[in-house]
């Protein structure tokens, strides 16, 4: 019966060992799915943020790649088909107003776009003829953010 025992304690301690390696292997193989998966969802939803002048600047580089574009809605060029939803309208660098990008966005036009002075962030790919073809339009008024002229009222603990 002694002998029994010590071969019975053998196959359990190589089968500790086993679950040991698969427990390591296992944990290998989800981490590993785990940076795959982020790298990928990384590479392919990044989008390059530039102004206005670096995308000119760059265009070629530029060219079919997700990007951002920040700058000032020049509002004489807004162009809104209501029938089929396209809205065409150029962009301008905010540090030098001659530097214009044209925009396409297929969507409903957003009510502040010709409010003079508002500016927006474009999201999308920049086309081989030079258009950004915008998925997201955000749309930013910096009057809404200006101090108004409220004064200052002092206030003071109770004790």
């Amino acid at each position: 019966m002694a002998e029994n025992s010590t071969i019975l304690k053998g196959a359990v301690s190589t089968s500790k060992a086993n679950s040991k390696i698969k427990y390591i292997v296992g944990g290998v193989v989800i981490v590993g799915l785990i940076a795959y998966l982020i790298i990928s969802s990384i590479s392919s939803a990044g989008a390059y943020y530039r102004e206005v002048g670096e995308v000119l600047a760059q265009r070629d580089a530029l060219a079919g790649k997700n990007l951002r574009v920040s700058g000032n809605i020049v509002t004489e060029s807004v162009k809104y088909d209501s029938a089929t939803l396209d809205l065409n309208f150029m962009i301008s660098d905010p540090a030098d107003a001659t530097k214009t990008l044209p925009v396409y966005f297929h969507g409903v036009q957003p009510d502040q776009i010709t409010r003079e002075g508002a500016s927006a962030i474009v999201e999308g790919s920049l086309g081989p003829n030079g258009v950004v073809e915008a998925n997201n339009l955000l749309l930013k008024c910096p009057s809404r953010y200006e101090e108004s002229g409220m004064e200052e009222i002092k206030v003071e603990a109770i004790q």
